[in-house]
C-alpha cells in the first residue's frame, strides 16, 4: 500500500462537524467469526475493471465494514495525538460510505486515508506480553484449528491479518500426525484470521473457496495446484490483492484475485503466466513483500531449478500486473523464497531445494538502500544451523516496529508434503540483529509484546535443540545438532508416541550438545528411553554435573532429573551407551523450573540411615547403590520405608526416590504417604537388573518443620530395594 498525498477536502469539510461523534458511534452488524461470508461484506455490486479506478458512482461494502470495524475503537485506548487524526480520518470516510454518488476514486482515498490514520494509531499503554508455543497444533480465539499453509501476515491499517491455504492432508496430518500423508495437497480454501497481537488469531472469513471462479470459466477447485501467496493492498483502486501460484488449465502462473476490504470474498483479476526476465512461467516459491514506502514486490524463484532469485515490483495502478522482475541472486536451488527488511536493510531468505522439507535458512543481504538493488553472496542464517530452523522451511516474514524495538517475526512451515516431522504447521520465533547480521533465535515457547516490539525467552522453553531428533528427512549417522563422541550414532525409524525418528548411540558411543545460553536457575532434565541402559550429563558452565541414569528397557520409559542447579551460560547435555548395547532416547527436554529467590538445597536422606525407617533389612549385595546399603524391604503389604524429613517453610517440593526392581514380572505399586494423609500411587517398574538403579520423582506439599513420607506397599510381593530419598524444589 502506498499512501497518498491526495486530501478528500470536501469529506474533511463534513468531518470536522462530526469528529466529536466517532467515539459514541455505534458499529454496524457484523457476523460470527465462523460464518463463511461477514454478512456486512456481501458484495452488492463488484468493481471489475482491472485498470485505473474510473471516476463513476460506486457502491463499496468494503469500505462500509471497515468504518464499521473502525468505530469499535475506543479513544481512551490511545494517545490523544494519535487519535484525532484517526478519527477525522474516520469521520469522513463514514461520510463516503454513505454517499451513493461517491466515486471510485473517492472511496480509494477514503479507504487509504483511513488505514493510514489507523496504522499510526498509539497505543495509550505499553501492551502485554502474548505466550507462542511452538511444536504443537495452533486453534483460533474459537477453538478451531487454524488451517494456513504457504500464506503470510500482512499489517492493513491497526489489524493483522494472516492469509494461507488449507489443504485436505492438513486435517489428516493433524488428526493422526504419526504418518504420512504424501500426495494430499488438494485445495480446500483460503482462509483469513485477523488478530491485534499476533498470537491470537481469530477466523474472519475464507477469502476463496473450490467454487471461486477464475479464468476461461474454470474454479479454484479445477486448479491442480494453489499455494505460496500474499495480499497487497492498491491505494488506486482501493481493492486487496491476493497473488498465488496456480496451475490452471495446464499452465503456471500467478494467479491474482482481488476484493474490498482485507476479510472480503475475493473475485477473479487476472491470471499471468510470464513475468519478464524468468527463464520459466509461474514461480517456484513466492511470497509478497511491503516496503515501507508500501509499494508491493513479489519475490520469487524461477519454478524449473529455482536457481535465480528475483525481485518484481505490482503494478502500481491496479496491483493486477506483475512488472519486469529483477535478479538479485543466483547459485544453488532455493525454495520458499521470502523477503524481511530489518534495520534499514532488505534480506532474502531461502530454503534448501528438497520438497518442503527442514533446512538452515540461506540469506542475501541488499548492499543498497534499493530493494532491486544489488545483494550480498549467500550466508548461512545464524541460529539455524542447529536444528534446520526450528525443523522447519521458510515461509514468510513479518517485522514489527514496536515503541522500544523492531523484532522480525519468522513464520516457518513445518508440514513436508504432511511428511511426519514433528508437530504443528507453523512454527514462529524471533529475529534480531545485535551485530552486523540478524540472528536466528530456535525457541519453543516465548513471549512476545507487539506493542513495544520486545520478546523474552517462555517459562515452558526447552533448551535443548532437535530435541525430538526430527531435523534430519534421512537416516543419518551424525544426527543435526548433536556432536559425535565415538561408538555408533545414527537416528532410528520409530521415535516415542508414533512419532518418526529417535536418536540411537551404541557401542559406548555417545553425544553431546552444547547449549550456547541458559539463563541461571534451577532445571528439570527429561526424555524418554527404551533399548539398552545409558546415561546423560549436563554440565553447567562452572563444570558442575549432574547425571541421569537409564536403566535398560524393552519399551519407552520417561526418566527425569530434577533440581539441576545450573549458573548463567554455556551448558553441554551428553549422552551415552553404557555398553555395547544401544540405548535409544527421544524428546529430550531441559526446562527451567524455578526462578526468583533461590530454592532450598537438595537434601538426600539414606533409607539405611535413622530416622529412616525399613520395614524389613538393611542390604548391601546389589552393587550400585550410595551410601552404605539399602532398604530390602518385606514382600509383604504394608512393609514399608519411610524418611522423615525437615522443611524451613511449608512449601511444594519434589521427591526423587532412587530404586532397583530385578524381577520381570510386573510393577511394585505403593501408596504415597505424607505426613499420615495418601499423597498419590507409584507403580515401580522393572529395572531389569536389581544392580540397576532409577529414580522416580513426585511432588508433594511439606509442612514446615518435621514431615513423614512414607511408601507402603499395596501388593505381596512389597517394594522394590529403595537405595535413598532427594528432597528439591518443585517444579513450576
Amino acid at each position: 500500500m502506498r499512501q497518498r498525498s491526495h486530501v478528500l477536502s470536501k469529506y474533511w469539510k463534513l468531518a470536522a462537524a462530526t469528529l466529536l461523534s466517532v467515539a459514541l458511534a455505534a458499529p454496524l452488524s457484523a457476523s460470527t467469526a465462523a460464518a463463511e461470508t461477514p454478512a456486512t461484506q456481501t458484495q452488492a455490486t463488484k468493481l471489475q475493471d482491472q485498470g485505473p479506478a474510473a471516476a463513476g458512482p460506486v457502491v463499496d461494502r468494503g469500505l462500509e465494514y471497515l468504518v464499521s470495524d473502525y468505530q469499535t475503537r475506543t479513544p481512551t485506548k490511545y494517545t490523544t495525538d494519535s487519535w484525532k487524526p484517526f478519527a477525522k480520518a474516520l469521520t469522513a470516510a463514514a461520510e463516503v460510505a454513505g454517499d451513493t454518488s461517491a466515486a471510485k476514486s473517492d472511496v480509494a482515498d477514503a479507504k487509504t486515508a483511513l488505514m493510514s490514520a489507523a496504522a499510526d494509531l498509539k497505543a495509550a499503554d505499553e501492551g502485554t506480553f502474548q505466550t507462542i508455543t511452538n511444536n504443537t497444533f495452533w486453534n483460533d480465539t474459537s477453538g478451531n484449528p487454524i488451517y494456513s499453509q504457504g500464506g503470510g501476515v500482512f499489517k492493513f491499517g491497526d489489524t493483522y491479518y494472516w492469509y494461507g491455504v488449507h489443504y485436505t492432508g492438513a486435517e489428516l496430518y493433524r488428526a493422526n500426525p504419526t504418518r504420512k500423508y504424501d500426495g494430499n495437497v488438494s485445495f480446500v480454501s483460503i482462509p483469513v484470521y485477523s488478530s491485534k497481537d499476533l498470537v491470537n488469531w481469530k477466523f474472519e472469513n475464507r477469502v476463496a473457496t473450490r467454487s471461486t471462479k477464475i479464468n476461461n470459466g474454470a474454479t479454484l477447485g479445477q486448479a491442480g495446484w494453489v499455494g505460496r501467496l500474499g495480499v497487497s493492498y492498491n491505494e488506486n483502486t482501493g481493492k486487496y490483492v491476493l497473488a498465488t501460484q496456480a496451475y490452471v488449465g495446464g499452465g503456471h502462473g500467478v494467479l491474482l484475485l482481488q476484493g474490498d476490504s482485507p476479510t472480503d470474498t475475493f473475485d477473479y483479476g487476472y491470471f499471468q503466466t510470464q513475468i519478464t526476465n524468468s527463464p520459466t512461467t509461474g514461480t517456484g516459491d513466492q511470497t509478497v513483500f511491503t516496503d515501507d514506502n508500501g509499494k508491493d514486490y513479489l519475490i520469487f524463484s524461477n519454478r524449473e531449478g529455482r536457481s535465480r532469485g528475483f525481485v518484481a515490483k505490482f503494478r502500481e495502478s491496479d496491483s493486477l500486473r506483475i512488472e519486469p522482475g529483477v535478479q538479485i541472486r543466483s547459485g544453488a536451488g532455493r525454495e520458499g523464497n521470502a523477503m524481511f527488511k530489518l534495520d534499514g536493510k532488505y534480506y532474502h531468505a531461502a530454503s534448501d531445494l528438497h520438497g518442503w522439507n527442514t533446512s538452515v535458512n540461506y540469506v542475501n543481504e541488499s548492499t543498497s538502500s534499493n530493494v532491486q538493488g544489488s545483494y550480498s553472496s549467500e550466508y548461512v542464517l545464524a541460529g539455524t544451523e542447529m536444528d534446520y530452523s526450528h525443523v522447519t522451511q521458510t515461509g514468510f516474514f513479518v517485522t514489527v516496529k514496536g515503541t522500544k524495538q523492531n523484532t522480525v517475526l519468522y513464520a516457518g512451515d513445518r508440514w513436508a508434503d504432511f511428511a511426519w516431522n514433528g508437530i504443528g504447521y507453523n512454527q514462529w520465533v524471533p529475529i534480531t540483529k545485535t551485530g552486523a547480521r540478524p540472528q536466528f533465535h530456535s525457541v519453543s515457547q516465548w513471549q512476545f509484546n507487539a506493542t513495544t516490539g520486545e520478546w523474552r525467552v517462555g517459562p515452558a522453553n526447552n533448551y535443548i535443540l532437535n530435541p525430538d531428533i526430527q531435523a534430519d528427512r534421512v537416516i543419518v549417522s551424525s544426527v543435526r545438532g548433536w556432536r559425535n563422541l565415538g561408538g555408533s550414532v545414527t537416528n532410528v525409524n520409530g521415535g516415542v508416541n508414533g512419532s518418526r525418528f529417535a536418536l540411537q548411540v551404541s557401542n559406548s558411543g555417545g553425544v553431546e550438545q552444547r547449549v550456547e545460553s541458559v539463563p541461571a536457575g534451577t532445571y528439570t532434565l527429561s526424555l524418554h528411553a527404551r533399548g539398552s541402559a545409558g546415561q546423560v550429563v549436563i554440565t553447567g558452565a562452572d563444570g558442575s554435573q549432574r547425571t541421569l541414569a537409564i536403566p535398560s528397557s524393552s519399551g519407552w520409559t520417561k526418566r527425569e532429573l530434577t533440581g539441576i542447579e545450573l549458573p548463567g551460560g554455556a551448558a553441554t547435555v551428553t549422552v551415552r551407551a553404557s555398553g555395547s548395547g544401544g540405548v535409544t532416547v527421544d524428546q529430550l527436554s531441559l526446562v527451567k523450573t524455578y526462578a526468583g529467590t533461590p530454592a532450598p538445597p537438595p537434601r538426600r536422606y539414606e533409607a539405611e540411615t535413622a530416622p529412616a525407617q525399613c520395614r524389613g533389612t538393611i542390604d548391601s549385595n546389589q552393587a550400585g547403590y550410595s551410601g552404605s546399603g539399602f532398604c530390602n524391604g518385606d514382600s509383604a503389604v504394608g512393609a514399608f520405608a519411610e524418611f522423615t524429613v525437615d522443611s524451613a517453610t511449608a512449601r511444594t517440593a519434589t521427591l526423587g526416590i532412587r530404586f532397583a526392581h530385578g524381577t520381570t514380572t510386573g510393577a511394585r505399586p505403593a501408596n504415597l504417604v505424607v505426613n499420615g494423609a495418601a499423597a498419590g500411587a507409584l507403580s515401580f517398574e522393572s529395572t531389569g537388573a536389581w544392580t540397576t538403579w532409577t529414580t522416580k520423582t513426585v511432588t508433594v506439599s511439606l509442612n514446615a518443620g518435621s514431615n513423614t513420607i512414607r511408601l507402603d506397599p499395596t501388593a505381596a510381593a512389597g517394594l522394590p530395594n529403595v537405595d535413598y530419598l532427594d528432597v528439591g524444589a518443585a517444579a513450576g
